[in-house]
């Protein structure tokens, strides 16, 4: 039996698992950290100044290894190198646990992000190749999916922790064994050589001269900047108002939960229609009322900023969607997934530096605010540009 676009459906459910599996072990390498970051300094005489630089390390690697993509892709296939990403996901996750001091650490880290790298690039042409048929419906799943396994990481790595006689060794391994469970089904996935080559007579399509590639990257990068500043600084904002810790602490839940159910819907919604500039519009909206209301009350309508910016966060599936959908064979969606979010994430790094720094200089979140609502223009004049119905390649 095969679907309408001819692909047998025993494939398709195989890459639809193996999609879902993939996305839940893009995030835990990073969310898994954080709470447990004081006592892996501890144990390894980390310093402050590498302890901040793991924050920056995510963006690089996503910037760097994500251009590469291609180039694995055509060498291996696209499920081939979302295996081999996988993979190194899997090794750096069960031996950086065990490493013996700060700089074998931080390179089993970069090798976990660099395999996280890879399937960030590749799953959008994956839903392209598979999926052509439902390609807002299979992004919203697999960011749904993404969101899950980062909240599940950020919750449980403690008490995991705890549970293991407060070994943070233990507590970070265990997202190895989750990770390898993807293995499988993209070594199978794998064997079908499902490569994205040009189409015979297609002309490569030079994407640094292509105004559409711009505006996708562009959104794609503010709209990370945005996520980067909600995660490392919005229950600094909350508590700074006064706030208590733990009300700030479900105040920022808040906006990571929204993402459950509203990167499904809308990705599902923009995936149906020709252009998502309105919808992109309107997330951005949503992110200027956030903005402007912690730069002039954050204490005023806390719950409300935390609804409003949750709303917001939910521009990157549907970048993710706009990206599958912008290219217009799977080819064209392997390079300008790579082009998009390999330089998105290169603008997205400065964002929360700035952000800090303006903070630490003017003791205020008035200012970093206002920055971020003005940063949320080009952002909306981006995504609708690059919303518009039009396709490259």
């Amino acid at each position: 039996m095969t679907t309408t676009s001819g692909i047998r459906t025993g494939g398709r459910v195989l890459a639809a698992t193996g999609l879902l599996l993939a996305a839940i072990n893009l995030r835990p390498a990073v969310t898994s950290l954080g709470p447990v970051l004081e006592e892996v300094r501890a144990s390894l005489g980390m310093n402050a100044a590498v302890a901040g630089l793991l924050t920056s390390v995510p963006s690089v690697c996503f910037a760097l290894v994500g251009s590469a993509a291609p180039l694995v892709a055509r060498r291996w296939g696209t499920s081939g190198a979302v295996a081999i990403g996988v993979g190194a996901l899997t090794l750096g996750l069960a031996v950086r646990p065990f490493a013996s001091g700060t700089p074998l650490f931080l390179a089993l880290t970069a090798l976990a992000l660099a395999g996280i790298a890879l399937a960030n690039v590749l799953l959008p042409v994956v839903v392209k190749q598979r999926f052509p048929d439902k390609v807002g419906f299979m992004t919203g799943l697999y960011s749904v999916a993404l969101n899950l396994g980062a909240s599940v990481a950020a919750a449980v790595t403690v008490p995991l922790t705890s549970a293991f006689g407060d070994d943070w060794r233990l507590g970070l391994g265990i997202w190895a064994l989750i990770a390898a469970l993807a293995l499988p089904s993209w070594i199978m996935l794998a064997r079908e050589r499902s490569a994205a080559p040009p189409p015979a007579g297609e002309v490569p399509v030079q994407l640094r001269r292509s105004p559409l590639a711009w505006a996708l990257a562009v959104f794609f990068g503010l709209q990370s900047t945005a996520a980067y500043v909600i995660m490392g600084w919005l229950p600094q904002v909350f508590r700074d108002a006064g706030l208590s810790a733990s009300t700030a602490g479900l105040l920022f839940a808040l906006t990571s939960v929204l993402g459950v159910p509203l990167s499904f819907a809308l990705s599902a919604v923009a995936g149906r229609m020709p252009r998502q500039s309105e919808i992109v519009v309107g997330i951005g909206i949503f992110g200027l009322a956030g903005y402007i209301g912690l730069a002039v009350s954050p204490a005023g309508a806390p719950l409300l900023w935390a609804i409003c910016l949750g709303i917001a966060n939910c521009a990157f599936p549907v970048a993710l969607t706009m990206i599958a959908m912008r290219g217009r064979t799977p080819s064209v969606v392997v390079r300008l997934s790579a082009f998009a979010q390999s330089t998105g994430y290169l603008i997205s790094i400065p964002g929360p530096i700035v952000v800090g720094a303006l903070y630490e200089h003017n003791g205020t979140w008035g200012i970093p605010m206002t920055l971020m609502a003005i940063l949320t223009v080009p952002q909306m004049v981006a995504g609708w540009i690059a919303g518009r119905d039009r396709r490259i390649g």
